[in-house]
């Protein structure tokens, strides 16, 4: 299967491309940055954004697209240009009959680390680790695109409601089952 891991943004947007094989084994294939300058009007940034994404989903053919999730920050600007990014890379998966899977920075932090909080240089060190990378993928945009690609190759599917399934789950997939289940015990939210 191949995952294309899209951290979205209009100035830097991440798009990294994996290869989950049997044994859930990760292959690294590709990843970039697609830029558009802040000189340039908003809708000449967002066709660059969207130009760029059809691309990549043109040459590699992805078989799912896992986005990150856009959550509030204080900066009111940053969070528009990325959920309209975030748009765009949903518009050019259905375009191609691609389906979406969006993942919160949690979520991603805490499949290539374990830890949910995880900062920038952790996340890039352990996206090297797990795709056999001879140096830490650079910008973090990059690094997140490919953990976010990671985190949907190893996300548990339907795991979380325990029986026989549970018992043939890999080391990360049983500390992602078990770090949901505390965060629905504590009333968290996991989309959130």
């Amino acid at each position: 299967m191949i995952i294309c891991g899209v951290d979205p943004g209009l100035t830097r947007c991440g798009v990294g491309i994996i290869e989950a094989g049997s044994a859930r084994r990760l292959s690294f294939i590709h990843v970039d940055v697609i830029r558009s300058s802040p000189q340039d009007p908003q809708d000449i940034r967002l066709l660059a954004v969207f130009n760029g994404l059809s691309q990549k989903f043109g040459t590699f053919v992805p078989d799912v697209v896992s986005i990150e999730r856009v959550f509030a920050q204080e900066n009111r600007n940053t969070v528009l240009g990325t959920a309209q990014a975030a748009g765009l890379a949903m518009v050019a998966a259905a375009q191609r009959g691609i389906p979406v899977a969006l993942h919160t920075p949690t979520e991603a932090k805490m499949a290539v680390t374990g830890n949910g909080q995880a900062n920038k240089d952790q996340v890039q060190a352990m996206v090297a680790k797990i795709l056999s990378l001879n140096e830490p993928p650079s910008p973090p945009d990059a690094a997140d695109s490919l953990a976010l690609a990671i985190c949907h190759a190893l996300r548990p599917s339907g795991a979380i409601q325990g029986g026989e399934r549970e018992q043939h789950l890999t080391a990360a997939q049983k500390q992602w089952t078990d770090a949901v289940r505390s965060l629905k015990s504590k009333g968290v939210r996991r989309d959130m």
